[in-house]
C-alpha cells in the first residue's frame, strides 16, 4: 500500500498540482494540523486502538447502540428576566420537544449578589433569569415535575447554592432523590482561565466543588456533579486541542481533590460529565470528541485506578459554537449551526444545545429558539446518522486527526503536569496566554483573509436588513427585588440567622458545607447572604497571586 501511495504522489498528484495549482497554498485543521492530499490505512492494530462501542477505550461511543436505542438529550439553554419569563420559554420549548431543561442564569447570580445589590444594577434578569432565594426557584419550576426531566444548570462559583435549590424545590414536589437526574456545571477552575465569574480564592473554590462532589455521591446518585466545561475556554481563543487538553487537566485537579479527600474515584467518577463546544471545521470537531473519550479512559484507568466501566466514560453535553454565530448576514448562521450540531452528534454526545441565528445579537427570540431546536430534530429523525453507532469510523482522513489530536492533547497535559497541575499552570497564567496567542492568530487569519468567514470578510452585503431581536425590560429589577423583599418580610429571620451561623461554622472547619448550603437555602436565606457568609470565611479571588 505504502509503495503503491509513493507512486501516486510522485507521478500523478505532483504533475497535476504542478499543472493546476491549488485553492490555496496550505490546508490546514483550525488547530494547524496539515491535511494531507490523501489518507489511507495506518499499519496499526485499529481493533486494539479503536474498540467498540460501549467498551474500553469507548472512542467509538460509550454505548453499545448509542443512538439506535436512544437520541441525545436535546437541550436549549434558555433563561431571561423573571422566574415566570423564563418558566413560559421552558414550557414552551416542552411543546415543541425538548427533552430535557437548560437554565441560564444572569450575572447577579452567578457572582452571589442579590438583585437589590449595588454591583447588580443594569445586569437582572439580562443574560440569564434572576434568582434571589428559594422562592424564585419555585416559580421557575412551576408545573414542572422535576422527577420526569433532566436540568443542567450552567452555574459554577455559587453552583453549591443553585443545586441546593434544585433539591429543595424537588423535596417540596415529593421527588426521590435517589432518582433526580441533571447537571449543575460547578467547573470553578475554567473561570478563572476564560470566563470570569468566580467569587472565592482557588484553594477554597475547589474544597466547595470537591463538598459537591461527596455530597452527591452520597444523596444525588443519578446527578452530575460537575460538567468540566471547554465549551468557554473555546469561546476565549483557543483551539480545537487546548480545548480538550485545559478542559482535561481541570478534570484531573478536581479527581486529585476528591481523591485526597479520601473519595474512591469509583463512588464519584461516573457523575462527571463534560461540556464541549462544536465549531465549523466538521471532522476536527468529531476527531475531538473521539478523542476525547479516548484519553479519558486512560486517565481514568491509568492514573487513578479506576475498574468500573463508568467511571471511564467520558459523557459529555456540547453546544454549538457562540463565537462563531456572525451579526452579519444572521441566517447563515442557521448553516454554521447545523454543521456544527451534525459534528457533535456524529462525535457521540450525550446531549445538545443549538444556538439560535440571533445570538450575535441578542437572546433569542421564541421562533428562533424554535428553528434551533428543529435543527437538532431533523438531524435526528430524518438524516439517518442516528441510525449506526459511530457512522463515519473507518474513515483514513478521522482516523488519523483523531491521533493527532490525542497525541498533542498528552503533549499539553504533560506539561500541565509538569508545572504541578491546573492549579499551579492558572496561577502562572499558562493556560491565558495560550489561548490569548491562539485568539490572535486567528483573528490575523481572518484580517488578512486566510480564513473566509462568508458575510464578514468575504461575500459582504453593504445593507443589512432589519431584525428583531428580543429585549429584556430595564423595570425588571424592580419586580425581582419587590418580590426580594416580600420574601424576607414572610420568612423567620431567626431561622435564617441559625442557619447562616452555622454554614460559616462549617466553612470554617472542615466540614461539608453543602447541608448548611441546603437548610440555609429552605429558610430562604438569599444567595447574597449565603455568598457572602463564604466570602468572609474564605476571601475573594481578585485576579492576582494576592488573593490565593
Amino acid at each position: 500500500m505504502l509503495d503503491h501511495f509513493a507512486r501516486w504522489r510522485k507521478e500523478v498528484l505532483q504533475p497535476a498540482t504542478t499543472r493546476g495549482g491549488q485553492r490555496r497554498k496550505d490546508f490546514k485543521t483550525d488547530s494547524g494540523t496539515e491535511i494531507q492530499p490523501l489518507y489511507i490505512p495506518a499499519e496499526r492494530d485499529e481493533e486494539l486502538k479503536l474498540g467498540f462501542p460501549g467498551e474500553f477505550p469507548f472512542t467509538r461511543g460509550i454505548y453499545p447502540s448509542m443512538y439506535r436505542q436512544k437520541l441525545w438529550t436535546m437541550r436549549q439553554y434558555a433563561g431571561f428576566g423573571t422566574a415566570e419569563e423564563s418558566n413560559k420559554r421552558y414550557r414552551y420549548l416542552r411543546e415543541q420537544g425538548t427533552t430535557g431543561l437548560s437554565v441560564a442564569f444572569d450575572l447577579p447570580t452567578q457572582m452571589g449578589y442579590d438583585s437589590d445589590h449595588p454591583l447588580a444594577e443594569g445586569e437582572v434578569g439580562k443574560v440569564g433569569v434572576a434568582i434571589d432565594t428559594l422562592a424564585d426557584m419555585e416559580i421557575l419550576f412551576d408545573g414542572i415535575k422535576l422527577q420526569d426531566i433532566t436540568t443542567s444548570m450552567t452555574i459554577n462559583a455559587t453552583a453549591a447554592i443553585l443545586l441546593c435549590m434544585y433539591v429543595a424545590v424537588a423535596k417540596k414536589q415529593g421527588v426521590d432523590l435517589k432518582r433526580l437526574s441533571g447537571t449543575v456545571q460547578n467547573d470553578i477552575l475554567k473561570e478563572y482561565i476564560a470566563r470570569g465569574t468566580y467569587i472565592y480564592p482557588a484553594v477554597p473554590a475547589i474544597r466547595l466543588v470537591t463538598d459537591v462532589f461527596e455530597w452527591c455521591a452520597r444523596e444525588l446518585p443519578r446527578w452530575n456533579a460537575i460538567s468540566v466545561s471547554g465549551y468557554h475556554i473555546r469561546e476565549a481563543g483557543a483551539t480545537a486541542e487546548q480545548e480538550l487538553a485545559f478542559t482535561l487537566s481541570n478534570a484531573i485537579s478536581y479527581v486529585d481533590a476528591a481523591v485526597r479527600r479520601g473519595l474512591n474515584v469509583d463512588s464519584f467518577g461516573s457523575q462527571i460529565s463534560f461540556f464541549f463546544n462544536a465549531h465549523n471545521n466538521f471532522f476536527e470537531e468529531i476527531a475531538k470528541f473521539r478523542a476525547a473519550r479516548r484519553i479519558w479512559a486512560n486517565i481514568m484507568k491509568e492514573r487513578f485506578s479506576a475498574t468500573k466501566s463508568e467511571t471511564m466514560m467520558l459523557r459529555f453535553h456540547a453546544q454549538t459554537g457562540g463565537a462563531t454565530l456572525t451579526a452579519q448576514q444572521i441566517d447563515n448562521n442557521v448553516v454554521r449551526v447545523t454543521i456544527q450540531a451534525l459534528a457533535a452528534a456524529l462525535g457521540g454526545c450525550q446531549s445538545l444545545h443549538t444556538n439560535s441565528r440571533d445570538e450575535a445579537l441578542a437572546l433569542p427570540t421564541e421562533d428562533a429558539a424554535r428553528l434551533a431546536l428543529r435543527t437538532q430534530q431533523i438531524i435526528a429523525y430524518e438524516s439517518g446518522i442516528a441510525d449506526t453507532p459511530d457512522p463515519l469510523a473507518g474513515s483514513y482522513f478521522l482516523e488519523s486527526l483523531t491521533d493527532d489530536i490525542e497525541q498533542r492533547v498528552w503533549r499539553y497535559i504533560a506539561q500541565v503536569d509538569e508545572m504541578g497541575g491546573a492549579v499551579k499552570a492558572l496561577e502562572q497564567e499558562f493556560f491565558q496566554r495560550e489561548i490569548a496567542d491562539s485568539a490572535y492568530r486567528y483573528q490575523k487569519a481572518i484580517e488578512s483573509k486566510e480564513k473566509i468567514i462568508v458575510g464578514v470578510n468575504a461575500f459582504e452585503e453593504l445593507e443589512e436588513r432589519p431584525v428583531e431581536i428580543m429585549r429584556i425590560d430595564e423595570s425588571i429589577r424592580l419586580k425581582q427585588i419587590e418580590r426580594l423583599n416580600r420574601t424576607k418580610a414572610g420568612r423567620s429571620n431567626e431561622s435564617v440567622i441559625k442557619c447562616l451561623k452555622d454554614l460559616e461554622n462549617a466553612a470554617k472547619s472542615d466540614k461539608n458545607v453543602v447541608p448548611g448550603i441546603l437548610k440555609a437555602v429552605e429558610v430562604y436565606a438569599t444567595i447574597g447572604e449565603i455568598a457572602d457568609i463564604l466570602r468572609n470565611v474564605w476571601g475573594e479571588f481578585k485576579g492576582d497571586a494576592s488573593s490565593h
